[in-house]
């Protein structure tokens, strides 16, 4: 009997110890998988993986990541700003590097410890080798041209994840390293630069990066590639599990709250689409959008329903990998979890100020019932914040909040409330996390991956990319407008998070109304909250438009020679044209709002100044004005005449007056003021 309780006590020994060694490896897969993406997609758990190249792919097409928290990482950027707090962001390269080598070559990036690159731009490359020392090599790991980290000549920095578009250079490809990474170029000089990074916790594990990928790290690109190269996408390209569906149709009256879904127990949203894109165009901007998640308090998302799907000032603008509209309708693809209660409703508020009538549209949503899981994941919010008077020395803030969590992405609609040049967008943004500074910017359309606003091809209308893109850009209206979404370079924070833009290249004193809207996942509900107005939400027309030369969609008839300068400090380029005889320049006012307006140009008087007057179609409809004069002389605002502006005049034509001696006209700019 004995033996037989002494083998029992063993057994019951040997399973009491199994119990606790498993207990021990539930707690500390709890509290290691809140940091690793590869360990949970809601209640999904899988085999932990080390940080690598592949794993940090997998974010650009496995969007069910993206609540996810990566607790223990610090998230930061090193650029050429200027440190002085002025402008010199990148043109003199004083402050683009961090250290000069015995050879003349530039330090520009060195971080020890665990990590990984998620950006690299730059509006300036050149041909100049960077070297590449991964965890405290002698020797660079790789080597690449400057220019070929964006050219798509040099596998693997390839599209979809590196290319250039409005006059910036852009780098996606994550670049991991498990002891080290410093970045070395071999030239003299290196203007404006962004690179952004993220540390690992400590005990992380990395697998550092290789430029000759392994299979599974080629078909995660190739995975990337398909998607976002597809020219039509639907919410099961994003999550092909089987979704539960509500579509209905709906007519909403002015004055009217309607719900657009209900759902009374824990699930997420995968993806929501309302036809069509009309309904939300106009410049009231007077429907709001409303999400709110298990009875909060506040709304997760309340704003114009044209800002949320990136419209600009009231036309759809964007056509994102993940969020906007696409001819036919307007899109959203961020996937939202909640715990016990989802309402999304529409608002229609009532204006006097526009036409208002009832709107059909349809409505589908795509959700699942799996439930958020509260210590992994955060819940999707959107902080919209409308800035009607900016205040000087102020910067606009995209986001403060408070509590754990990561910023994706950013959409803004900026505009100057003085005519001229979109001087407001030399503004840098800032981030600080935790209450640590960690980033800054070096120009407003850096930070959207541009680069060179007001000029050709660059920054200088809208385009959309997959993460990035212009919304718009009119120098008669003094405005434009980009969005910028953080996918694997998502911004995590613990305790708080500030991100803010300054409006001018210092100091904050260009006045603006800037829109604009923060996505972010968070666990902590909304403290403050801006509601949508009507006196908020109408977008600004200014009574004075200016249109200068270097964006000037013309017509030319006859023969006109034309120079360019900057020597005339406009903010722009100046045109000194030479016309033929009987030659014409037709400039269109496509974009000039209806009405009546003074005319006046901005132009040199000079000894070689010629005639010209301005016609309408084929109606002249001022004097023949002489620009002659023995010396050089500016005219900031010389009267021409008034002209209408209808749908059926849409054009203003220079006809030119020319002899052997007077040859000219320098125009600086056009200056339209709308009369009462």
């Amino acid at each position: 009997m004995d033996n037989i309780f002494s083998i029992l006590f063993v057994k019951c020994s040997k399973i009491f110890r199994s119990i606790k060694f498993i207990c021990a490896v539930l707690i500390i897969f709890t509290f290691t998988a809140a940091g690793n993406p590869e360990l949970c997609t809601g209640d999904k758990i899988s085999k932990q993986k080390p940080y690598s190249l592949a794993l940090e792919l997998r974010a650009f097409y496995d969007f069910t990541l993206l609540p996810g928290y990566l607790d223990n990482t610090i998230c930061a950027q090193v650029s050429s700003w200027d440190t002085t707090g002025g402008n010199d962001d990148g043109f003199s390269g004083k402050y683009s590097f961090l250290s000069r080598n015995a050879d003349s070559s530039l330090v520009i990036f060195d971080k020890k410890g665990s990590g990984v690159i998620n950006r690299i731009w730059t509006p300036t490359p050149t041909t100049d080798t960077l070297d590449f020392y991964i965890d405290k090599a002698d020797h660079p790991t790789f080597s690449v041209a400057y220019i070929d980290l964006f050219s798509g000549k040099r596998f693997p920095f390839v599209e979809p994840l590196c290319g250039n578009q409005l006059g910036g250079y852009y780098c996606y490809l994550p670049i991991p390293f498990e002891k080290s990474c410093k970045i070395v170029s071999r030239g003299k000089k290196m203007q404006f630069h962004q690179i952004q990074y993220r540390m690992y916790d400590k005990k992380a594990t990395v697998k550092s990066f290789n430029p000759h990928l392994n299979d599974e790290e080629k078909n995660a690109l190739d995975k990337i590639i398909t998607l976002w190269q597809k020219e039509k996408r639907t919410v099961t390209d994003f999550y092909p599990a089987k979704l539960l569906e509500s579509l209905n149709a709906f007519q909403i009256k002015p004055g009217e709250t309607i719900p657009l879904f209900e759902f009374n127990q824990g699930g997420r949203i995968m993806g929501f689409e309302i036809k069509d894109a009309k309904i939300f165009e106009g410049l009231g901007k007077n429907i709001d959008i409303k999400i709110t998640w298990d009875d909060e308090q506040n709304p997760a998302v309340y704003c114009p329903a044209a800002d949320f799907f990136g419209y600009a000032f009231g036309r759809a603008s964007m056509n994102s990998l993940l969020l906007g509209s696409n001819g036919t309708g307007n899109f959203c693809y961020f996937p939202m979890p909640f715990d016990k209660k989802a309402k999304i409703e529409l608002v229609y508020r009532q204006d006097k100020s526009y036409p208002q009538v009832p709107l059909q549209f349809t409505a589908n949503i795509w959700y699942s019932t799996e439930k958020r899981v509260p210590e992994k994941e955060g819940r999707f919010y959107a902080h919209w914040n409308k800035n009607i008077s900016s205040q000087t020395g102020k910067p606009h803030i995209f986001l403060n909040v408070k509590g754990r969590g990561h910023y994706v992405g950013t959409i803004l609609q900026a505009q100057g409330k003085n005519a001229g040049m979109t001087y407001f967008f030399e503004g840098d943004d800032s981030t600080s996390i935790d209450g640590n500074f960690r980033i800054h910017g070096t120009g407003s359309e850096d930070y959207f991956n541009g680069g060179w606003y007001a000029m050709m091809d660059r920054w200088d209308g809208k385009m959309s990319l997959p993460l990035h893109g212009a919304l718009d850009y009119s120098l008669p209206f003094c405005r434009t407008g980009g969005y910028r979404f953080y996918i694997s370079d998502k911004l995590s924070f613990e305790k708080s998070i500030f991100q803010s833009i300054e409006h001018g290249p210092a100091g904050n004193l260009f006045p603006v109304d800037y829109t604009s809207l923060a996505l972010y996942y968070s666990g902590f509900p909304v403290s403050e909250l801006t509601l949508p107005t009507n006196e908020l939400s109408h977008v600004f027309i200014p009574d004075t438009l200016i249109i200068y030369p270097q964006l000037m969609d013309y017509n030319i008839f006859g023969n006109i020679d034309i120079k360019t300068t900057w020597k005339y400090g406009t903010g722009g380029e100046s045109y000194l044209f030479t016309p033929g005889k009987e030659s014409w320049l037709r400039i269109s006012l496509a974009d000039i709002p209806d009405g009546k307006y003074s005319v006046f140009f901005d132009l040199l008087k000079q000894p070689t100044g010629c005639d010209f007057s301005l016609w309408q179609r084929q109606t002249q409809i001022s004097d023949w004005i002489s620009t002659f004069h023995s010396a050089e002389k500016r005219e900031r605002a010389l009267y021409v005449c008034d002209l209408i502006q209808n749908d059926f005049i849409k054009t203003l034509t220079i006809r030119f007056k020319t002899d052997n001696q007077k040859t000219s006209l320098l125009l600086n700019r056009i200056i339209l003021i709308r009369k009462q």
